[in-house]
């Protein structure tokens, strides 16, 4: 059973509406509309970023796609077998998922790329019900604080006992590991506060640590 995600029209967080409606004058063409998750729901790894970036899956439609961020994120994912394909940073490009899937603490583009508290908390209800639907959910990789707060907050996880740090660790209920990471963010990128290599150490553990390998 798919879960529950919010329809285009979804009007949650107004002030997110209201961004929306004023891009969907300024971009016609652009999705414009809140991000669905990508991957299958037999996934046993679940990527959870901050929200879809303006020029990135706002325009596209497609989590990470179009923007410096994916193009890190799924070079990496390709490296560490969870994606097939070539990634041209559009939703046609063909690439597959395997065994993983791609959602969003907040699934529309906030202004600034700042979500605030509230709107974390109201679209908390998707990610809830992503993870109620992937039944064979092992690991989960939290791109930054924003994520891995929202994370914590759907196991009902305490934050003191879950400290946020690149490359970190965490045990949660139903025998799922929570593993962090700075955010693939061009400004994480260029100022090399994350590397390449330091991203894919921590992708490659989590492929290490799923049951078989």
């Amino acid at each position: 059973m798919k879960p529950e995600a919010p329809g285009r029209a979804c009007r949650l967080c107004p002030r997110l509406v209201a961004y929306r409606a004023q891009n969907q004058s300024s971009f016609a063409d652009w999705h414009n509309a809140p991000v669905a998750s990508f991957g299958g729901i037999a996934a046993r790894l679940l990527v959870v970023g901050l929200a879809p970036g303006l020029r990135g899956a706002n325009r596209t439609g497609r989590p990470f796609t179009g923007d410096s961020a994916g193009d890190l994120l799924y070079r990496t994912l390709i490296e560490t077998g969870f994606a097939v394909g070539e990634y041209d940073a559009r939703c046609d490009d063909g690439l597959r998922l395997v065994d993983c899937r791609i959602t969003n603490a907040v699934r529309c583009v906030p202004p600034e790329n700042k979500p605030k508290a509230a709107e974390i908390r109201q679209c908390g209800r998707f990610l809830d019900a992503e993870f109620a639907a992937l039944g064979d959910l092992e690991a989960v990789l939290a791109l930054g604080r924003i994520a891995h707060d929202a994370v914590l907050s759907a196991h009902g996880a305490s934050r003191t006992a879950h400290r946020f740090g690149h490359g970190a660790r965490h045990r949660l209920a139903n025998d799922l590991t929570l593993f962090d990471s700075y955010h693939c963010s061009r400004y994480n990128t260029n100022t090399k506060r994350l590397t390449p290599e330091m991203f894919r150490a921590v992708v490659a553990e989590i492929r290490t640590s799923l049951s078989g390998g």
